[in-house]
């Protein structure tokens, strides 16, 4: 009996047999997409010998004293990972593999694990002599394969760092497919799943049928992508427009990955595409998805993250750190980027990640691009500098592929005034006896001291939401707005920050806001009448443009002089869809930007990102860089001291899946706020599990009964704390 896996127990046998059949079901499902037979042979070369290393008897001694069975006597005991020992009995030679097929193969198997431990040849023929010489015949007869005649060293050769497959090899597609499928495969196979699921339910059919039970009709965006599901898009179009729809119809009865800036946002795609159109074949993807699956009192949440994790659901709604780390070529990247070559991507608001992020995404869609994947970037408002991009890159080679679908519906009459949006405090509590009134400022701390100065007035229908606020309650606020927004009777203020830009979907009769960049100035408008026509006399949206705060940390200090110059222009004007996309695309051209901040970060980024050295470094750095915020977890002191029962419970608890539960109670007091912000005011947690999380020493102001307050008083000291 020869061992492959502890936990569960499976034999070499069971376990490559679950990976012929994945690599089977892969083939069946989306052969079509991948027309290239020596790939599909060298792919089933691979699964067949992938683990042949695991004869090893130390190896099998590891899994027998696991298993508590009899160990097996050694003649030697070096430490050396299977997957350097498997490429030794592929018979390279009565296969007839020319040089570069039996590199491919070499390299697959021998990197199915990325493995520090660096690879050493006389240890290895020391092995094979001592051990696996004598175990030939078992695993012929084990696995009912051929092996090599002849077990030697040389393979190793090919191993080694230097000699890795990387982008100028001609080889190089060939072998990232061949590679990041066996991954896949195997993947799959270890967690006891089906690699792709549900390849015939088609997502466009669904969402046709559900247009049809609203009475919908096909809007000319939505036409316009299901016409041309087989090229790579660039949408511009307008809020409301049945961007959503659109992208669907484009995915049509492709594997798809539909990415969102915030979890937020992508949790109620999720929900709405699940719910709503009926579409069941999805998966969702970010970094508190089981969470949210779970309070969603999903039954299957477990099923659906373990299928999500895999990348087996057929639509997968996911953040860009998720997905979006191949481009960094870290250890293992193949396997991401394998799956792409038969996927379709949609990036959703790419102007809302800032330059460095943005650098990702493009160089991610040219990859993507040239390892046969499509893409459709949907986007109210698309930065010049990159469309430039992608045209230098021979990404764009028709116009076709960029349309423009903006809607002729005027919804704002704006007014700019030069002067602190604190000093019209009397004009927003007149404004909200009458109407709902939506006030965005830039920063936690302005929304804090303008919710005091309204409440100082005495109105009391004035609320506060912003990303200092624990999960819990956050996520109760958030709810709160958007049932104040629906309620037709309601009258009062909410004080926000950017927080409600893309992520919350609420329509207000009017705005105050602070002056940011161009591109987000529109997000915001786009939470004052939403989908209405503009019907006053007076402006529905007031922008403030002195003593702004923010800008230098929250925004570039450049773009936003720029956009405050051009939006001068538009004191007590309409302004149309179309004049917003032309002032930014105006404000993010090479010209407008040629020496800022912004198109610096950008550059350095597609420089470093085009000169990466491949496997420098691992999964969890790439996504570090990517999320682009340099956070840290705090529970307030009061909320930690308030479920001191709860940490007790989950450090004496042994039960690992009752842990994991008490863990995402304790995540959901929890709260993600800047370094800077942290720094001289957290201490330690030493359990372990919760190390990761700081108690921060400050004051934390919330009434659950009337779900109001402040959050975090981050300059506030707690008495007595010690």
């Amino acid at each position: 009996m020869i061992y492959a896996k502890s936990n569960p127990k499976e034999t070499l046998r069971e376990h490559t047999e679950k990976l012929i059949n994945n690599y089977y079901l892969l083939k069946e499902k989306y052969g079509q997409k991948i027309q290239n037979d020596k790939m599909w042979d060298l792919l089933l070369l691979a699964v067949k010998y992938h683990d042949t290393g695991k004869i090893y008897t130390h190896f099998q001694n590891v899994i027998r004293k696991k298993i508590g069975k009899e160990i097996l006597p050694e003649a030697i005991s070096y430490d050396i990972p299977h997957n350097y020992l498997s490429p030794v009995f592929v018979p390279f030679k009565e296969l007839e593999l020319n040089k570069d097929e039996k590199k491919i193969l070499i390299q697959a198997i021998g990197y199915h694990h990325e493995r520090d431990k660096e690879i050493d040849r006389d240890k290895i023929k020391e092995v094979i002599e001592k051990d696996l010489k004598q175990k030939v015949n078992n695993l012929k007869e084990e696995l009912e394969i051929e092996i090599s005649n002849k077990l030697g060293t040389k393979y190793v050769q090919k191993l080694k760092p230097r000699n890795r497959i990387k982008l100028n090899d001609d080889n190089y597609n060939l072998y990232v497919l061949v590679k990041g499928l066996l991954h896949r495969i195997d993947h799959s196979a270890s967690a006891h799943q089906v690699i792709e699921l549900d390849r015939n339910e088609n997502v466009a059919e669904y969402t046709l049928k559900y247009m049809d039970k609203q009475g919908f009709n096909l809007r000319e965006v939505q036409r316009f992508a299901k016409e041309n599901k087989e090229r790579n898009l660039i949408i511009i179009a307008s809020t409301g427009i049945g961007k959503t729809e659109s992208a669907l119809f484009w995915i049509d009865n492709d594997k798809g990955f539909f990415t969102l800036p915030l979890r937020v946002s992508i949790n109620a795609l999720f929900d709405r595409v699940k719910k709503d159109i009926e579409y069941d074949s999805v998966g969702l993807l970010h970094s508190t998805s089981l969470d949210y699956l779970d309070e969603e009192g999903y039954e299957n949440w477990e099923e659906i993250y373990e299928q999500s994790k895999i990348l087996s659901s057929k639509l997968n709604f996911t953040t860009i750190d998720q997905i979006f780390k191949f481009p960094f070529k870290y250890r293992g990247y193949e396997k991401i980027y394998a799956t792409m070559s038969y996927s379709k991507v949609v990036i959703d608001e790419i102007q809302a990640y800032s330059p460095n992020v943005a650098a990702v995404i493009l160089k991610g869609l040219e990859m993507i691009h040239e390892i046969g994947g499509k893409f459709m970037i949907m986007t109210a408002t698309l930065p010049t500098i990159y469309l430039d991009y992608l045209k230098e890159r021979r990404i764009i080679e028709e116009d076709l592929q960029i349309q423009y679908f903006l809607s002729d519906v005027i919804r704002h009459k704006i007014s700019i005034l030069d002067k602190d949006i604190n000093k019209d405090i009397d004009k927003m509590i007149q404004m909200g006896k009458e109407g709902k009134v939506l006030v965005i400022v830039n920063t936690v701390d302005k929304a804090i001291e303008l919710y005091n100065y309204i409440c100082e007035k005495d109105f009391s229908n004035t609320f506060l939401l912003h990303s200092m606020f624990i999960q819990e309650h956050r996520a109760k606020l958030e709810n709160k707005i958007k049932e104040f927004a629906k309620d037709k009777t309601a009258k009062g203020i909410w004080i926000t920050t950017q927080l409600v830009e893309a992520s919350i979907d609420v329509d207000f009769d009017y705005l105050f806001t602070e002056l940011s960049t161009l591109d987000s100035l529109f997000q915001r408008l786009g939470r004052c009448y939403r989908k209405r026509k503009y019907d006053l006399k007076e402006p529905n949206v007031y922008v403030y443009t002195e003593d702004v705060s923010g800008i230098g940390s929250i925004y570039d200090k450049e773009i936003f002089k720029f956009s405050k110059e051009m939006i001068l222009d538009y004191d007590m004007k309409e302004l149309s869809e179309k004049d917003k996309v032309k002032m930014v695309e105006k404000l993010y051209s090479k010209e407008k930007l040629n020496g800022t901040k912004f198109m610096k970060d950008f550059k350095t980024a597609i420089k470093y990102l085009d000169t990466v050295e491949d496997y420098d470094v691992n999964s969890k750095e790439a996504q570090k860089i990517l999320r682009d915020i340099q956070n840290i977890t705090v529970i307030p002191r009061e909320i930690y001291d308030s479920i001191s029962k709860l940490i007790e419970k989950y450090q004496n608890e042994k039960n690992s899946n009752v842990k994991r539960k008490i863990r995402r109670k304790i995540n959901r007091k929890t709260v993600s706020i800047p370094v800077y912000k942290a720094k001289g005011k957290v201490s330690s947690i030493d359990i372990e599990g919760l190390k990761n999380i700081k108690i921060l020493e400050r004051k934390y102001d919330f009434d659950e009964e009337k779900e109001l307050g402040q959050g975090i008083l981050i300059e506030e000291e707690l008495e007595n704390i010690f």
